[in-house]
């Protein structure tokens, strides 16, 4: 029987350091961010609906999207966004859950979904068990204005677009506090994943 479990944070919190952590051990890790990247890639689905709908002005040379383009149609406008997302997130969940029955039929004990918004996106459902890898604010803004050269409101800005990360602790099944060591936080995902029998 393989438990599933949605591995979350906010922005700078040190999710993708568990994810690789995970990754290290063998684990099956889905990420999100990547089947978002890959459901968009030319002559895919997806692909195709973004072009109808938003126009050939919006592809490079070579036919793929252009991230900037299509990111600075939506930004100003929310109608655009929404039928972006529409188009998006339906084809990011269907590959999600294909690798995720690939890795239940494999046999695997334990399958790691990686979804930044689990919680907002109320995508709990596909999932058994929830973690959430958590920081303080002092440290995310630190480790985000030193991550992608931003100021400090810039960096300000992008955790406060984010469901506070107080907010999903209340959500989520476990915790990891990530202010420490990387060794810290390693005890702290083997632990919850024993306690939980996933391995």
């Amino acid at each position: 029987m393989s438990i599933i479990v949605g591995l979350t944070g906010g922005i700078a919190s040190g999710k993708s350091t568990v994810s690789s952590i995970l990754i290290e051990k063998g684990i099956t890790v889905i990420d999100a961010d990547l089947e978002a990247r890959l459901a968009v890639e030319k002559g895919e689905e997806a692909y195709n609906e973004i072009v109808s709908h938003f126009g050939e002005q919006i592809l490079l040379e070579d036919g793929s999207i252009n991230r900037e383009k299509l990111g600075s149609v939506i930004f100003h406008n929310q109608d655009q966004r929404l039928k972006l997302n529409s188009i998006v997130h339906p084809a990011v969940r269907k590959r999600m859950l294909m690798k995720k029955e690939e890795a239940i039929d494999k046999g695997e004990e334990l399958v790691i979904m990686d979804i930044p918004l689990l919680f907002e996106s109320k995508l709990t459902s596909m999932v058994d068990k929830t973690i959430v890898v958590y920081v303080d604010e002092t440290i995310q803004l630190e480790r985000l204005m030193n991550r992608n050269q931003l100021s400090k409101a810039d960096a300000l800005a992008r955790v406060r677009s984010q469901m506070p990360l107080k907010e999903k602790i209340q959500l989520a099944d476990a915790v990891i506090n990530n202010n420490g060591t990387i060794e810290e936080t390693k005890k702290q995902l083997l632990n919850i994943l024993s306690n939980w029998k996933a391995i």
